[in-house]
């Protein structure tokens, strides 16, 4: 799974089976995921049409499921816990039809759900993000258009995503902590000129933890002068035995270790990344070795 943003438009490319409530959604599987901004009082008649002339501007093919929000893409908000990364965007400026406000949410994983697990992982989103607006003291249980995208890579290891299944209890912690991030970011309770990056931690008992480039207490972690625009990698986990390995994890079974891996710090490998976000990782690693 690769990840990006150009312009409004978020960007998620991968070979998924994916479930989705969105415009044109269904189960299927698809090649990209799309989360686009559109301007406020949209009304158009086809929102199918103008998300398919979105999808070929980029090149795309016309595998994809899309949603689409009024919430600038500078407020979206990304989480990543274990095998799972979550995008979302919030906006509840009036929860009714009379005004806008949309919840997005997509559910990445990079170990398969069965079809019944991508549809149980629904329940637990909404579930999830009831739970957040209750934790922000609102009244009401979601928007008239919230839309989710639940999507999983490879063969399927996930029968259940209810609360109390491993992926169900990452799914609910991250969209709790996701939503009211999202909702400060877009009520202007936290400034946000750019997205927001959350990692779960299991340091000092577990807990989320914001990372930002920004005096990064832990510069230089590899060499001077590196770049940092990706201190979390966006091709992790590549599964390159040259750049990592598999180690056993806290929690049981193995996670992809990269502690020592320099390449998404490479100046040239960054840039080349930056202007070209679907470059391969036999790509990436061949600038290296110009160097």
């Amino acid at each position: 799974m690769r990840y990006y943003l150009r312009g409004e438009t978020l960007l998620i490319r991968g070979a998924f089976l994916a479930a989705s409530s969105g415009v044109g959604g269904g189960l299927a599987e698809v090649t990209t995921l799309l989360n686009h901004t559109v301007p406020h009082g949209y009304r158009a008649a086809e929102p199918e049409r103008t998300l398919s002339l979105l999808a070929a501007s980029h090149g795309l093919s016309d595998r994809f499921f899309g949603l689409m929000t009024a919430v600038p893409m500078r407020h979206l908000v990304v989480l990543r816990y274990d095998f799972l990364t979550i995008f979302i965007t919030a906006g509840v400026t009036h929860p009714t039809p009379e005004g806008p406000g949309t919840i997005n949410i997509i559910v990445t994983s990079s170990e398969g759900f069965t079809p019944a697990a991508l549809l149980g992982a629904f329940i637990t989103v909404t579930e999830a993000k009831v739970q957040a607006l209750r934790d922000l003291g609102r009244t009401f249980t979601g928007t008239t258009t919230d839309a989710i995208i639940v999507a999983s890579e490879g063969e399927a290891v996930h029968r259940y995503a209810g609360p109390a299944s491993p992926a169900g209890e990452r799914i609910m912690s991250a969209i709790r902590k996701g939503v009211s991030v999202a909702l400060d970011r877009h009520d202007g309770r936290v400034p946000a000129d750019e997205p927001a990056f959350f990692i779960y931690s299991r340091f000092n008992g577990g807990a989320w933890i914001e990372w930002s480039k920004k005096n990064c207490p832990y510069y230089p972690c590899h060499f001077e002068g590196q770049r940092c625009d990706f201190c979390y990698c966006p091709l992790y986990p590549c599964g390159d035995e040259t750049l990592g390995d598999w180690v056993e994890s806290s929690s049981g079974g193995k996670v992809w270790a990269c502690t020592n891996c320099t390449l998404n710090h490479e100046p040239e490998v960054v840039r080349h990344l930056k202007k070209n976000p679907e470059a391969s990782l036999s790509e990436l690693k061949a600038l290296r070795k110009k160097k």
